[in-house]
């Protein structure tokens, strides 16, 4: 598992509660979206935790080159960013997983054993945003 977010504290917080688990490995951890891609392509983790509001290069756009060097990686959103707009074109793109970082500590682990499972998981922080299905 790869986690990317340029808050460090919070990415410690993800990857050591990650790490807790017997069944779960951080083989990887980034703080853009440039070093995201890189990671991705050089590591080809199952599962990647992305934030949106990356530096240089916004989680979206990693995303994107993600696909096309690691297309077995699935990828969970794990962000502040809760727009509706913003979440189906994550979707769009073949997310796996969307978390909004309120409800990290609730739902993170969750999220994380729901993809690993082959389902898609929503956060319950975007309740009321109606159908996110990529249009």
């Amino acid at each position: 598992m790869l986690v990317v977010d340029d808050h460090e504290a919070f990415r410690r917080f993800v990857s050591s509660t990650l790490s807790e688990q017997t069944n779960l490995k951080v083989i990887g951890e980034g703080r853009d979206g440039l070093e995201a891609v890189h990671q991705a392509e050089a590591l080809q983790p199952d599962l990647i935790l992305l934030d949106i509001g990356l530096p240089g290069l916004n989680g979206i756009e990693a995303a994107r080159r993600i696909g096309k060097l690691a297309p077995n990686a699935r990828i969970i959103f794990l962000t502040q960013e809760s727009s509706a707009d913003v979440v189906r074109e994550a979707f769009g793109l073949g997310a796996w997983g969307y978390v909004t970082k309120v409800q990290a500590g609730l739902e993170l682990l969750i999220a994380v054993e729901s993809v690993m499972q082959s389902k898609q998981f929503r956060s319950s922080g975007l309740d009321g945003h109606g159908d996110l299905t990529p249009a």
